[in-house]
């Protein structure tokens, strides 16, 4: 017995379905009251996989996360369902009919898979996690597409699959793990495994992955979702375009891949500033982004892109530029008062200043309606502050 297997009985998943909307504040009164009717540990096991729910419906929809089970650590990394159904589409596209999910965790990956119509081989070596999977995929109705096997990766034959997908664990005890061979498993091991792949394979991996780490044969692309970067991915096969690189914006997809260019020159600001989505910059796609925009870089080594015409793109937020000054937080506080500023969002780029802690110092309270963007970096080498507000 795994500690599901209590909620998976009728009792225990009607348990569920009482506690599912349970709020924090209110969990003693209702385990106090569950627990006249229920053994103890069902009682609290019910209580704690609505909390995991909860929080999971963030990622996976409140519609699937209801229905879904769940673990602490499975919760914290497990794939975001948008990104998954990014990456079933590309193996679909491919003609993939078939994928090894090493490193299955809960099952987020090999859930969109299945959707996708792909049938899937999940694999992971912790009980506890491989029977949560086996338990979505039966919840989602799923199950004949799913096969969730508790083992080491390292074992598992995929010869009989088109294409392989390996998501190594990319944290220890004491926190995230930085170096790929300290994966488990390791990166050098996951490439070994998918170059092996008959059609295709994907290796995800963290977004910060230096490029030098990335194999020649590889297509690396970083993916953001709603502006926020989620992860790397390492394409193979006949999904690489070999030695390239790309950047995917989420929802959409809107993909961006490199061309090769030099860096952007470095000019003086303009009446526009754009500031590049996080996966165009670990991307290393910038100077795409600046010669699509007709502009260069405010400092050699700042990610911001500057311009004199507004052009509306995805792959950057464009800010009208009203000031550009010296950083100075006396200045600073005093121009938002002779502006009216009630609401300051402080961005940087470039400066050791900690935005919250300018924030407070300059705006202790609202002097107006006003809504003002600072951005603290570096203008030709010299500490700046360019004040604006979003364009269009």
């Amino acid at each position: 017995m795994n500690d599901l297997d209590p909620l998976l009985t009728p009792e225990g998943r009607a348990l569920l379905e009482e506690v599912r909307d349970t709020a924090p504040a209110d969990e003693l009164a209702v385990a106090t009251r569950l627990r006249r009717e229920h053994p103890a540990e069902l009682v609290s096991a019910a209580l704690a996989q609505a909390r995991l729910r909860q929080r999971a419906a963030a990622k996976f929809g409140a519609e699937d996360a209801r229905r879904m089970f769940f673990t602490a650590n499975g919760v914290e990394q497990s794939t975001r369902a948008s990104v998954a159904a990014h990456r079933a589409r590309r193996f679909a596209e491919l003609g993939v009919t078939s994928v090894a999910d090493l490193c299955c965790g809960i099952g987020g990956d090999a859930i969109a898979l299945a959707r996708a119509g792909i049938r899937v081989l999940a694999v992971d070596r912790d009980p506890l996690t491989a029977a949560a999977a086996r338990a979505n995929a039966e919840a989602l109705g799923l199950a004949h597409l799913i096969e969730v096997r508790e083992d080491d990766v390292t074992r598992t034959d995929t010869a009989g699959y088109d294409a392989v997908f390996v998501d190594p664990a990319r944290r220890g005890g004491r926190g995230r793990i930085f170096d790929p061979e300290a994966y488990s498993p390791p990166l050098s091991w996951a490439i070994g495994a998918a170059r092996t792949a008959r059609l295709a394979a994907a290796l995800k991996v963290a977004p910060g992955i230096p490029h030098e780490a990335v194999p020649d044969d590889a297509e690396a692309e970083w993916i953001s979702d709603g502006g926020d970067v989620k992860e790397a991915v390492l394409w193979f096969g006949a999904a690489a375009a070999k030695g390239s690189v790309r950047a995917t914006l989420l929802p959409g997809p809107r993909t961006l891949a490199s061309r090769g260019l030099p860096d952007p020159a470095v000019r003086p600001p303009g009446r526009y500033l754009y500031e590049p989505d996080g996966a165009v910059i670990r991307a290393h796609l910038v100077a795409e982004v600046a010669e699509e925009l007709d502009g260069g870089l405010i400092d050699e080594t700042i990610a911001y892109i500057t311009a004199d015409e507004h052009r509306p793109t995805p792959y950057a937020t464009a800010y009208e530029i009203t000031d550009r000054l010296p950083f100075n937080a006396k200045q600073l506080k005093a121009l938002l008062r002779e502006r009216g500023v009630g609401t300051l969002t402080v961005k940087k780029r470039g400066s050791a200043v900690e935005p919250e802690e300018l924030r407070r110092k300059v705006l202790p309270k609202p002097h107006g309606s006003e809504a003002v963007t600072v951005f603290l970096t570096r203008v030709a080498g010299a500490p700046s502050m360019l004040l604006g507000r979003p364009a269009g």
